[in-house]
Parts: C-alpha cells; sequence; structure tokens
C-alpha cells in the first residue's frame, strides 16, 4: 500500500452502544481479570468495526487467552466513541481502534472537538490502511474518468460523500479544484449507505468512498470505478487506473485505522501492546479478509511515535486543504 497520507476516512451515525464478545476465556494475566474492551467509534458493518472484529481473537490469543470485547460507541462521526475512551482510566482494559476520519479530518474541520487527538491518547499502532475510488453505477453512460471531467465540465454534475469534511469530500473538492470542473457540486450524506442509495436511485452521477465496502460491488458490475487513489494500481483491479497516472499526482489517498488508549497509558501495558500489533495483523483470517478488502498493513508497520508522526502530518495537510477549498464540519 502507498506509505503516503494524505486523508481519513468517515462514517455513520448511531448513538447506541453494542458489545459482543470476542473470546470469553477471561484468564487474570493481564493488569487485572476485567476484560479487555475494543472500542470501535464506529456502526457494525463498516470498516473500523471490520478491523475491530478481526483484531480482538488474535489479541486474545496473544494475551494467553485473556478475554477481548467489541464494544460500538457510534456517534457524530466518531467523536462520541473517541472521546469516550479518551476519559478512561489508563489501565489497560479500554483502547480505541483510532480513525483517521476523527483523528485528521475532524480536528482539521470542526471548530472544536471534547478532546485533544494527539494529546489526549498513548497511540499505539497503524493496523492497516485503504484507498478511496471515484464511482458510478454500472449502467452510467459515465464509462471512464475522460467522460467524467467532461461531464463535470459541462453540466451539473454531483458526486456523493459521507458527509461534510469528510475524506472524500476532500479528494474532491481537490479535483475539482485543480481540473477545473466548474459543474461538480457536493451532495454530503450522513453516512456512505445512504450516498450509494441515492447514486443507485440516480439522484446523484457519482460516489467518492473508500475501496473497502465496494468490492463487491465493483467485481459483480453493480458499481463501475473510474479511478483509485492509490500510489499503484491494485492487484485485484488491474485496470483500474490512479488519479496520479491519469494526470493528478497530489490525489494519493490512503486511510488508516490504528490502536490507541488513554493518555498516561503505563510504559510496560503500552509496550505489550505494541509488541502485540503486528502479531495481530499477520494473523492468518486478518490478513485474508483485508486482502479480500483492498485494506493492507503498511511496511514497516508504524508504531507508538511513528504512529503520531503520521498522524500530526496528516492533520497539517488536512488544515491546508480545508482552508484551501474553504471546508468546514458542523456548520
Amino acid at each position: 500500500m502507498q506509505r503516503r497520507q494524505i486523508f481519513g476516512m468517515a462514517a455513520g451515525l448511531i448513538a447506541a452502544p453494542l458489545a459482543a464478545p470476542a473470546i470469553a476465556n477471561a484468564q487474570a494475566n493481564w493488569p487485572g481479570s476485567r476484560p479487555i474492551r475494543l472500542v470501535a467509534q464506529f456502526p457494525p458493518g463498516g470498516l473500523v468495526d471490520t478491523v475491530t472484529r478481526l483484531a480482538a481473537p488474535p489479541l486474545s490469543r496473544a494475551l494467553g487467552g485473556h478475554s477481548v470485547v467489541v464494544e460500538n460507541r457510534a456517534g457524530a462521526g466518531g467523536v462520541i466513541g473517541t472521546d469516550y475512551v479518551a476519559k478512561q482510566p489508563a489501565d489497560g482494559h479500554t483502547f480505541l481502534m483510532t480513525h483517521a476520519s476523527v483523528m485528521v479530518y475532524s480536528a482539521a474541520t470542526l471548530p472544536r472537538l471534547p478532546f485533544d487527538p494527539i494529546r489526549d491518547f498513548t497511540h499505539l499502532g497503524l493496523l492497516v490502511e485503504a484507498t478511496s475510488v471515484l464511482l458510478v453505477r454500472g449502467d452510467s453512460p459515465i464509462r471512464t474518468f475522460a467522460d467524467f471531467l467532461e461531464a463535470a465540465r459541462t453540466r451539473p454534475t454531483r458526486y456523493g460523500s459521507s458527509g461534510i469534511g469528510s475524506a472524500p469530500h476532500m479528494l474532491g473538492a481537490m479535483l475539482g479544484g485543480l481540473a477545473n470542473l466548474t459543474q461538480l457540486d457536493h451532495s454530503p450524506y450522513a453516512g456512505s449507505a445512504p450516498a450509494l442509495n441515492d447514486l443507485m436511485g440516480g439522484h446523484i452521477e457519482s460516489f467518492i468512498d473508500p475501496i473497502t465496502t465496494n468490492v463487491n460491488n465493483m467485481k459483480n458490475g453493480v458499481l463501475r470505478a473510474l479511478a483509485v487513489s492509490s500510489a499503484q494500481r491494485l492487484a485485484d483491479f488491474p485496470d483500474l487506473p490512479t488519479f496520479a497516472e491519469l494526470g493528478f499526482p497530489s490525489l494519493v489517498q490512503t486511510q488508516w485505522v490504528g490502536m490507541s488508549a488513554p493518555r498516561n497509558l503505563p510504559e510496560p501495558i503500552a509496550q505489550r501492546m505494541m509488541a502485540e500489533i503486528p502479531k495481530i495483523i499477520q494473523d492468518q483470517a486478518f490478513i485474508q479478509r483485508m486482502t479480500e478488502l483492498q485494506t493492507l498493513p503498511r511496511n514497516p508497520i508504524p508504531l507508538g511515535p511513528d504512529f503520531v508522526r503520521i498522524m500530526e502530518a496528516d492533520q497539517a495537510v488536512a488544515r491546508q486543504v480545508a482552508e484551501r477549498y474553504n471546508i468546514r464540519a458542523g456548520a
């Protein structure tokens, strides 16, 4: 996967927590016998939830069978669950499956957050990252990226995204500015699912979204991908061009999911967890499913300070894009 980080990813809005045990055989070999909670700040079914549920079993095995549960605390584009973890005790029993949509893009586009994305957490490591795709319906008359550019320069053409200030919104805004797409208009939605529904219903002409949840529809022809934001073509989609090779080298996008804890996590616990992250993402079931979803680890794996440096660099770029294109979420 591409090493450069430009964007993050946003998801839907649900408020009720949902807990699902991953491994039930708790052993008192962790600091305390209580289960470890992996908090996913988005609803079940999306990228963060998928990664979290795949990570729980190998983490439990790596910790000698200690009980690990997945807890969904969704709402406000991931802010609710993230804030919840920020305010938990730093005792090694609560971890956040960190996502760039909150730590990078909410930080860049919201007027304020109830937490500091850097200082209020102990950031442990980046697990996986995904790329984004520009999509149209499989039966759309827009068949190529050149067709899309022509349409967006000559007639009203809408692209859907998962919300104002999301990574897809920023990608579309940059594409529109760089390509002088005077007729391109942004249609924000409260998550990817309603945007996809409107695309399929003919209410919008295109959709920018992470590849993860669209792979099957791309393979079966329900959706046609026109360009991908990776630095190189994807092995499973060798005919799909990148934005870079189509003349837009600044539109290289990957979107990460990592693991964090409340700030001041004791150093021995932080070091142990950082040692286990590579084992989690090398688990056979984990890597097989992530490969199917075109959502893979980096090599080498960014741990601790390296993960923080990525986050800080991404925030700086996101703030520049938000200012350049006047992107403000929560308005």
